[in-house]
């Protein structure tokens, strides 16, 4: 359901890199690593350094070997693709046999203390970007994300189990406040009209987008391209920029 917005409380990134106490060093480890023990920030750093390129099935092997001295969680038969990167690891949370492809960023810095949570059988193909800016982000078992997908967190991100996301997908963000003509809009604070929940085995299409605040229900099907701004009802079929309700589905064959 859409809500009312609420502000984003977050630190600019710049002021996070250059303006927070501490030597360099302490604020790159609280932004990367996060709170973390030193032995678990060599072995993060050993990760990033050795292994996170390393070809061939050595380097799967090793990755899945070495993963679990510093996720919060990880499950059996997990597989890591080369170029993964990885932000606040010990808020990670992986089930078992999850597979995430090449150059995947996992970044759960601003998730609190739910962190992130990939379920059972997750697959995050290459490139896909899964970051809690502000807020949490849980993919229930069994969700299929394509290439290039985005979800970005502000106020929490949810996705139901056995529900397929196509490639070059964007799920989440937040606003900006825009009433002050002579002040940047980057200086005038975000908001976000609360989290994103997408209902188990639905659909979303190749280049959709589905902004904060919106909740689809059980098995939707949303169109390639649309821009989803409102909640959609159960097994609803929506597609359009904005999205608009095209039927519901019966299963009876009367759509």
């Amino acid at each position: 359901m859409v809500s009312e917005e609420s502000k984003i409380e977050k630190i600019p990134l710049v002021e996070q890199l250059h303006s927070g106490g501490g030597s360099a060093f302490s604020r790159y480890k609280n932004k990367a690593a996060g709170e973390v023990s030193f032995v678990k920030l060599l072995g993060y750093e050993f990760y990033h350094v050795v292994l996170a390129n390393l070809g061939g099935a050595a380097g799967y092997l090793m990755r899945k070997i070495f993963a679990g001295s510093f996720f919060k969680e990880v499950g059996s038969s997990l597989i890591l693709g080369r170029g993964l990167v990885i932000r606040h690891p010990g808020k990670i949370r992986i089930g078992n046999s999850v597979a995430i492809d090449d150059y995947v960023f996992l970044d759960a810095s601003g998730s609190g203390e739910k962190g992130v949570r990939l379920g059972d059988n997750v697959i995050l193909s290459r490139n896909c970007v899964v970051q809690g800016k502000a807020g949490p982000v849980v993919l229930d078992n069994r969700v299929d994300v394509g290439c290039n997908t985005v979800f970005s967190s502000v106020a929490g991100i949810f996705v139901g189990q056995a529900t397929i996301i196509a490639g070059n997908c964007y799920v989440g963000g937040g606003r900006y406040y825009h009433d002050e003509l002579d002040v940047p809009i980057m200086d005038q604070g975000g908001c976000s009209h609360g989290p994103v929940s997408i209902g188990p085995m639905s659909w979303i299409g190749a280049g959709a987008v589905i902004l904060d605040g919106v909740t689809l229900g059980k098995g939707v099907i949303v169109g390639a391209g649309s821009v989803v701004t409102k909640d959609v009802p159960d097994f609803g079929v929506v597609a359009g920029v904005p999205a608009r309700l095209l039927r519901i589905r019966k299963g009876d064959g009367s759509e």
